[in-house]
Order: structure tokens, then sequence, then C-alpha cells
């Protein structure tokens, strides 16, 4: 498999570059942040996306969609992070997508979603770390279910259309026999929205006996595992793309500062130090581009290798994505930390999008642990 872009991925780049840069740059993120707007993201801009025919990226042709793959879907993201563009591209045209396909539900959802006129939240940390003990109770109750527990830092989970929900049907926490994976609406749910570090929103949402019937069921009951795991390796994937972009966004913005600051009549840039600094921060930067195009096109072939290479991706981006921040924010010097800057945005976000379906820590203790030790 090319580790590069084909030519039609790459045309998609230049869209998706075009389109972003101009419609959500960073001063689109600053103005919802500024407005204190209660939604998070703007529906317009969603629409925008849907007439471009991204929303649809991994939806079947036969389903009104694009019918193309996760290195595609990559490349939308890398232009979200490299633009902080606040969308729910992730949770929706990613990971609810990968989740419900070949499943009943696509049929009702997918053509929403390749409108626009449907967002998707995923209800599926518990706790402030993501991890795998999932607790929430889902009981039977007359021809459905009861669910009965709370969910954590649920992106858009205050205003999305639609919301994933894994639950135990049977089993203690920590086992993957026993989960259940549902689909509903927000009817009867209470949500708490919170601004996280990015500006971005998420919400707490309470499950008080909240009944649903069985056709709220994606896949089998107590088999949720198997839809479960494909939203998870589309979601840490699409997230390891969004990675790179934030990472590539605040290394051009360093680079560019680097060439116009300048002290002793010289521009900074020219000053040795930062330039080891600047070639080794390209270099981990590279690496990990190709461990997330890897990854993502070991999960369109279906290769059974997928999973344990979306764990390198997710790490390796999020470890890259860190060190960009880092040093924009060092080689900026104290005007860094200002908010008058944009630097700063990008290393919120990244340390948001690094804690998003488990850090680095996570994926290398579930490397380890898949490898016996």
């Amino acid at each position: 498999m090319p580790l590069f872009l084909n030519e039609e991925q790459s045309m998609l780049r230049d869209t998706a570059r075009d389109f972003i840069g101009d419609a959500a740059p960073p001063s689109h993120l600053r103005g919802l942040r500024d407005a204190n707007d209660p939604t998070g993201f703007s529906r317009d801009l969603w629409k925008q996306f849907a007439e471009l025919g991204f929303t649809g990226i991994l939806i079947p042709e036969a389903q009104g969609g694009l019918g193309l793959g996760h290195v595609e879907a990559g490349v939308v993201l890398e232009e979200i992070g490299r633009n902080l563009s606040p969308s729910p591209f992730l949770s929706t045209a990613v990971a609810a997508v990968a989740a419900l396909s070949d499943t009943p539900h696509a049929a009702n959802v997918f053509p929403g979603i390749v409108s626009g006129d449907t967002v998707a939240a995923l209800a599926i940390d518990e706790g402030p770390k993501h991890r795998d003990h999932i607790a929430m109770r889902a009981e039977r109750a007359g021809n459905g279910f009861r669910l009965s527990g709370t969910k954590r830092f649920v992106t858009h989970g205050h205003t999305a259309d639609l919301i994933l929900v894994a639950a135990r049907t049977a089993g203690a926490p920590g086992e993957q026999a026993g989960l259940t994976l549902f689909l509903l609406d927000r009817a009867g749910l209470s949500a708490d929205a919170h601004r996280l570090a990015d500006a971005g929103l998420a919400a707490d949402l309470v499950f008080d006996g909240v009944e649903v019937d069985a056709d709220a069921v994606v896949g089998e009951v107590d088999a949720g595992a198997v839809p479960l795991a494909r939203l998870l390796a589309a979601g840490r994937t699409g997230a390891a793309a969004e990675l790179l972009g934030v990472g590539a966004g605040a290394m051009d913005r360093t680079v560019g500062y680097l060439k116009e600051r300048r002290q002793f009549g010289q521009p900074i840039g020219s000053f040795q130090a930062l330039q080891h600094r600047a070639a080794h921060l390209y270099s981990e930067m590279e690496v990990a581009r190709a461990a997330v195009l890897k990854a993502q096109q070991l999960l369109d072939a279906g290769d059974a290798a997928a999973d344990e290479a979306v764990s390198v991706a997710k790490a390796m981006s999020g470890l890259a994505a860190t060190l960009a921040v880092q040093e924009g924010i060092q080689m900026h010097g104290g005007i860094g930390m200002t908010d008058e800057y944009d630097i700063g945005f990008f290393m919120k976000r990244a340390r948001v999008l690094a804690e998003f379906f488990g850090d680095a820590n996570y994926h290398a203790d579930r490397l380890a642990v898949a490898s016996g030790y």
C-alpha cells in the first residue's frame, strides 16, 4: 500500500482545504467562542459540508453517499484540524456511519446525514478518561429496554438529533460480552452542557430509566461490541487524522513566525538551534502521517491488522501534535500565551483531541496487552 495520496484524493484535499480555509478558519472558532454560542458548531456550515458531498464520504453510493473510504474521510478531517473548525463530521459522518453500516438503521439515518440535516453524538465514556469499563445498564422492560446511568463528555450531546449509546445488558464492567449499542433521540434525557478547554461543547447525559423499544438496538442484543468496535476504530483513526491537521496548522504558523520575527537584525529562523527543532518537528509529523495513512488503508481493506494500526496511529498522532503545539508556544515566546495569537487555540484543541477515544498511554497499554505483556 503506497503511503501517499493518489490523484483523486489529492483533488479532494485541495477542495477541502480551499473550502474549509475560507468558510471555517480559526476566526470561525473564535467567533463562536466569543459569542458564547450554545450549540458549539454551525448548522449552516454543516449543510455546506453536505452540499459538497463531505457528509456522505463513507456512505455507499446506493444509499446516496460517495462510497469512499477512511483515507478520504481523513483528508477532510485533516483540513478540519488545520483550521480548528468546530464540526460534527467526526462523530456523525465517520464514527456513527461506521457503527450503523450494514444495519437496518442505515436506511433511515443515512439520508439525513447525507443531506446535512442529521447530527449524531457518541455516548460511550462514563468517566474523565476513556476506558473500556462500560457500567451503564439497559434492563429489559416490556418490548424494549430501560436505560439507567450517566455518560460523560458527549460532544454535541445536548444538540444532536441522534445519540449512539453503549450500555450493558449482561455481564460485568470490563467485559466485552454483554454490551449492546442503542440508537435513540434526546427525548427524556437530561443534558448538562459544559465548555471544554478548546472552547468546544460537550454534555453529561443522565439516563434516568429512559425507555426505548427493541428497534433501538444496533446489531444484536449482548453483541454490541461488534458495531462498537467499528465505531471506535473509525473514530480513533479520524481523530488521529484531525490531530495531524492540528499539528500541521500549528507548525505552519510557527514556521511563518520564525521567518517574520527578527532579533539582532535577522529572522530568528536563521538561528541553527531553532532550525534543528523545526526539522525534528517536521520529521515527527511525517512519521505520524505515515502511521495514520497506514491505519486508514488497512481499515478500508478490511485487514485484520487494522486494529493495532489504529492504536499506533492514534498514539503517534497525539504525540506529534503535542510536540507541534508545545514547540509552537515555545518558539512564539511570551506572545504565544496570549489570546490574540491563534497558536494557543491549537494547543488546546490538541489537548482535547489527544484524550478523545484514548490518549497515547491508553493505546500503548492496549498494544502491550494485545502482545501479551
